[in-house]
Parts: structure tokens; sequence; C-alpha cells
């Protein structure tokens, strides 16, 4: 048996039995009624420390780490290096503001973002906004993913297109029999798959000279190319561009769909803080697989057919014994796997809950929901499918960060909307389509260059817009600066004009709630009602009067 058949056969061997872990995840913790969203969607909102630290790992922390990242260090070295500041910078904003999401989704039992920023400025309107920019953005990420999946089945050997729709296919059928519960469980798997994975590489850089080494030897083949953007360091044109990358990418990644529905998947808001406080582990990791396309560079490997995604694939299969390579190999297509099946259960529940339960079908039962979502989570993952078919970015990062500069679009309703309802609902809108055009026209300005800086398209060839004098930067910064100055504006102008803002549906004790307390509504409790003191309101802990509203009549939502 030759190292490729055993490499192969590791993979394999490791592959189906993922794929049977997620056909059987549906059966783990399995609740009496799986036909709710809620069950489907974010596992009953009852996952632990442990669970919810692997699951935040895996959707989080996802190919675009251990394949994006990589190439973008071996194609241009310090700018790739914005990925880890970003990584940290995130950590205290996600303590800060996913805490008081999770408190006002469990208490009014929201799923996603668009569903609080209609609640929280009285605007349905206003939430298929925020659900249609989601949906939008996550689409561009998912095929991040899938790119990174390919480039893996390309250097184990599975080309063309095929092995990628076919595992496509495979990931679609476990998340829609499984939900949330198929990635969490999987989740473990590649935590510990890519544990492996980091002690060998970080073995393998040791035995290969160290990190000394690998810098000396990068510098030198940065140093031999036509392009001035790469280099150890960055270039004095240079510090604009990565800044605001960095700031831009951090406020952008706890506003995707994906990164609430594995927070609102925590039993307690203790859960959620100290999962937000660890995630530097993360950080470690990412800092390290920057690194590894630092020493690909140096070592002199070549990636398959000019595609920089494959760096750390080959990487692996050139320095790695072919056992180990097989490991590798299955960690990095789980890393890819997992984020693709938790950003389109995300999608799908911004469409079903904005969208469809709110235009389309408002008398809609728990479980007509949750088949909606289903489907519609089939429909984004073949979409991101369909897109990495028709387009071929320099960097898969590029995608990310077009993806990022939609997004960011959402900061002020949602975000904000956590911190304040100082803003108007219509100055929102106004802001958020200002932003949108903003950022969709910058983008289109933006031309691809190659290696030598020669213009290869002349439209979306990326998300850096030159100022000149060769500056670049973040367009999605831009575009959020529109957007808020817009918001703004309006905001005072229709104060000014005297006209109405909506009703804000949440109170500020609902930003605190936590698990136990008594007025804490699940989907179950949306349904059926909670329990009614003698009067018709909610039971007050201490027997006294209630200072929230009486509770709907079941089949009426709650804002």
């Amino acid at each position: 048996m030759t190292d490729r058949d055993v490499e192969v056969g590791v993979f394999l061997v490791l592959m189906a039995g993922v794929v049977l872990l997620g056909f059987g995840a549906a059966r783990w913790r399995r609740p009496a009624d799986p036909y709710h969203l809620e069950e489907w969607a974010v596992g009953g909102r009852a996952f632990g420390n442990w669970t919810m630290w692997f699951l935040l790992g895996g959707s989080m922390y996802s190919a675009y780490t251990f394949i994006a990242v990589p190439a973008l260090t071996y194609g241009l070295g310090a700018i790739g290096w914005f990925a880890v500041p970003f990584a940290i910078v995130t950590t205290p904003l996600t303590f800060i503001f996913t805490t008081r999401a999770w408190s006002v989704a469990r208490r009014h039992g929201f799923l996603t973002h668009s569903e609080f920023a209609a609640a929280r400025f009285g605007s349905p309107g206003l939430g298929a906004l925020v659900a249609v920019t989601g949906i939008l953005a996550t689409i561009p990420y998912v095929a991040v993913q899938l790119i990174s999946l390919q480039a893996v089945l390309r250097t184990v050997g599975f080309g063309g297109e095929w092995p990628l729709l076919a595992a496509v296919t495979l990931i679609s059928i476990c998340t829609f029999r499984s939900g949330l519960r198929a990635p969490a469980l999987l989740s473990v798997v590649k935590d510990v798959l890519l544990a492996w994975m980091l002690i060998t590489a970080a073995l393998m850089v040791a035995m290969y000279g160290g990190w000394g080494s690998a810098f000396r030897g990068a510098a030198t083949r940065f140093a031999a190319t036509p392009n001035p953007a790469d280099g150890l360091l960055l270039p004095e044109t240079g510090h604009l561009g990565f800044f605001t990358l960095v700031i831009g990418s951090a406020l952008a990644i706890f506003a995707y769909p994906h990164a609430l529905v594995g927070m609102l998947a925590a039993k307690d808001r203790d859960t959620v803080r100290r999962n937000a406080a660890a995630l530097p582990i993360y950080c470690m990791a990412l800092g390290l697989m920057a690194m590894m396309g630092i020493f690909a560079l140096s070592r002199g490997v070549t990636p398959a057919d000019g595609d920089l995604n494959t760096v750390v694939p080959r990487l692996i299969h050139e320095y790695f014994p072919s056992w180990s390579a097989g490991i590798a190999y299955a960690a990095l297509s789980i890393a890819a796997l997992i984020p693709a099946a938790v950003m389109s259960i995300a999608a799908a529940n911004a469409f079903t809950r904005s969208l469809y339960r709110t235009y389309l079908r408002p008398d809609a039962t728990p479980a007509a929901e949750a088949w909606t979502s289903r489907w519609v989570s089939l429909i984004v993952k073949f979409g991101a499918a369909a897109l990495i078919l028709a387009v071929d970015p320099a960097f898969s990062v590029d995608l990310q960060l077009i993806g990022g500069v939609l997004i960011l679009q959402t900061i002020p309703a949602v975000f904000l909307g956590l911190l304040t309802a100082w803003f108007h609902r219509a100055a929102l809108t106004a802001g958020l389509i200002s932003g949108l055009v903003t950022g969709l026209v910058l983008l289109w300005d933006i031309p691809e260059v190659d290696g030598t800086g020669r213009i290869v398209a002349e439209h979306f060839g990326g998300s850096s817009w030159s100022i000149g004098d060769g500056r670049s930067i973040y367009v999605g910064v831009v575009a959020l600066a529109v957007n808020l100055v817009v918001a703004v504006v309006v905001t005072l102008l229709v104060r000014a004009a005297g006209v109405r803002d909506g009703h804000d549906g949440t109170r500020p004790d609902d930003y605190h709630a936590d698990a136990g307390d008594p007025y804490l509504q699940r989907l179950d409790e949306l349904i059926d009602g909670l329990p009614t003191g003698g009067s018709g309101s909610p039971a007050h802990p201490s027997g006294g009067p209630s200072a929230h509203p009486p509770l709907r009549s079941p089949g009426q939502r709650v804002l």
C-alpha cells in the first residue's frame, strides 16, 4: 500500500464516520417534539459549557481560519495577519453584546437578529431588510467554506465538481435531519482532529529549523517578487487598509446570523460568558495557522494549479506522515462543513421568521416553520456551491470580506440596538440602504489584479478600495460610516418633523434575563402561554403584581 493510499484511506474512513455521526445526531438529546423550529435550529436552547465551547469553535473558527488565512499570508505576507488582531478584538465585543442578545432573545423567543430589530424599533420592514442583508452576506461566507473543502478534495485526489457536490449533499441531508445538533456533535470530533493536526504542524516546523528559519526563507522569497504590496512587514501605504480590515472584520463577525445561532443554543448567560472569555484560545490556533502560510512559502510549497487555497493541504501532503495527513485532511474538511451547516441554518431562520412568517404565512405553525427552514437551508448551501462554480476569486478570503461589507450595514439596527433605541426606524432603514448602495458601488469599482499588479478583471476584484497614493481602505468601514451618518441625520430630521417612533417591544430588564427567570419565554411557552396568576397576568415570583403585560393568546406573537 502506497503512502497515497494510506492518506486517502484514513481520510475516507474518518469522513464516513463523520457522516454516520451526523445522521445519528438527530437522536442525541432527542426532544419529545422535534418538529419545533427552536429544537431544530438552536438545539432546544439547552447546550452546556462543553457543547457550546466546541460548537462556537466549530462555527466561528472555520475553514476561513485553516485554509483562507494561510493562503493570504502565503500570497501577500503581513496583510494576512489582520485576522489575528480582529479575532482578539472580537472577544470583548462578544462578551458585552452576546450576553445582552441572549437574554432578550430568550425572553421573547427570538432566533434571529432580524426579529430583534423588528421588535426593538417597531418595524417588521426593518426586520425583513436586516434578514435579507444577513442572507445575502451569509452565502459568500458559506462559499468560503466550500472553496476550502474543494481545495482539500483536490489535494486528496478528488478533482472536478462532483466530489464537492456530493459532500454538500451529505452535509445537507445531515443538517436537514438533525439541525444544529449535527454540527454541535461533529464539532467535538473536529476539535480533536484539529488538535492533532496543530501539534503535528508545530513538530514539523521544529524539525525543519523552527520559525526563525521559516521567516527568513519567506522574506527572501517576498523580496524576489515584483509585487510591492507583499512582504513580512506592511508597506508604508498599507497601514490604513490593515487597520480598517481589523476594525471592520471585528464588528462584522458577530453580526452574522450564524454567530447568534451558536450563542442562543446556550442554556444560560453564564455559559455565554464563559465561552466568550475562552475564545482567545482559538485565537492562538488562528495565529499558528497564519504562520503555516509563511512556513509553506519558505519551504517552496507549490499550490495545485496556482490555487492558493491548496497551500495548506499541499503542505500537509508533502510534510506530514501519510496516516497523519489523512487525519489532517478530515479535520480540514469537517472545519469547512460544520460552519457551512450552521450558516445555512441561520440564514434559513432569518427567512422563516422575518419573511415567511411575517409576510407569507403569519399563521404558520411551529412545525411549518421548522420544515420551511429545513428546505431553505438546502437552498443556501447549494446556492453557495453555485456561486463558487461561477466565480474564481484570487483569495477565498475576499468572498468573506465582501460578505462583511454587507453584514456591517446591520450594525446600527442590531448591535447599537442592543444598547439604545434612540434611532428612528425610518432612519435605520434609510441608513442601511445607503450603506448597502455605497458598499456595492465601491466594490464594483475595485479591479482584480494579479501578483505583478496587472489588472485581470475590472470589477469586484476585492474589498479594499484605493484612495490614491498606494493607500486603500476596507469598503465595509466606508459604507458603515455612510450608514451611521444617514441614520443620525434622518433621525434628527424626522424627530424635528414630529414623526412618531415605532413601538419598542422590549424593556430594560429584558437585556439581563437569565435562566430561571419566570418571564423567560421559550417556544413552547410562546405557543401555550406561561402560567398565569389569578388576574390573567404572569405570576410574579414573589406573589406580587407583575410589571409585564398580559400574555397573548396562543398563536399571537409577543414582541
